[in-house]
């Protein structure tokens, strides 16, 4: 990390409304999508690390591992992921210089890539990295925004706070396509075939108790159909 205070700050409050089951606890890779993130966001040594957390707190808090991160718990995580800025926002250190948006739900995003954004913003109070498809996460914001970004709302209101300040932006270019983020079983059969053709190997064998509800509903069905000899299929 360069000279100065910075802080990291993974998004990871979400209700998974779409997906059915809490995507933060989806088996990726040996652990779970979150504890990915944070092992990437660990990795990326920041002076402060933060998670932010509210949908499926509770299980979050007794399954992920959340070393090395101050956990910040938004009751309001409804209201998009504005709300869990402005809540982590109460939690940055008063010395933080920038602050590194990420998203819980984003595997993708390397610690090189993070590295990459903060050494080549400059002292711009906006920067995103410029992939090659378009723009997108990890974003990183000076504390001359953090007036700005907690008074934000929804889903979106990072890329109008973006759109604001469209002259002060520097995007920071990233080789690849923006990183896919889960929002569907769609999402997260794209973003890992290799990943989630184990899940299923295990969820075959019993091994594997999440995953999205069709998923399982699927898995389930196979189990209990009959073969052609009229025996249950094993």
């Amino acid at each position: 990390m360069p000279d100065g205070f910075v802080t990291g700050l993974v998004l990871a409050a979400g209700g998974s409304k779409r997906l059915g089951t809490p995507k933060q606890l989806l088996p990726y890779g040996d652990a779970t999508l979150l504890d990915h993130v944070l092992a990437t966001a660990r990795e990326c040594a920041f002076d402060q690390l933060l998670c932010v957390i509210g949908g499926s707190a509770e299980e979050i808090r007794e399954r992920i591992d959340l070393n090395g991160a101050t956990v910040v718990e938004n009751h309001d995580f409804g209201e998009g992921c504005s709300s869990s800025i402005a809540a982590a926002l109460t939690a940055v250190d008063p010395q933080a210089d920038v602050l590194v948006l990420m998203l819980g739900d984003q595997p993708g995003v390397s610690a090189a890539t993070v590295k990459t954004l903060i050494d080549e913003r400059g002292d711009s109070p906006l920067a995103a990295c410029a992939y090659d498809n378009g723009r997108g996460h990890p974003l990183a914001f000076a504390r001359a925004m953090f007036d700005e970004l907690a008074a934000l709302h929804g889903d979106k209101g990072v890329w109008k706070l973006l759109d604001r300040h469209a002259e002060a932006v520097v995007d920071v270019p990233v080789s690849g396509s923006i990183p896919r983020d889960v929002n569907t079983s769609e999402d997260y059969a794209a973003i890992s075939p290799r990943r989630h053709r184990h899940a299923h190997d295990r969820a075959a064998s019993g091994q594997l108790v999440d995953g999205p509800p069709a998923e399982r509903q699927s898995l389930r069905a196979r189990r209990e159909s009959p073969d052609r000899s009229g025996r249950p299929d094993r």
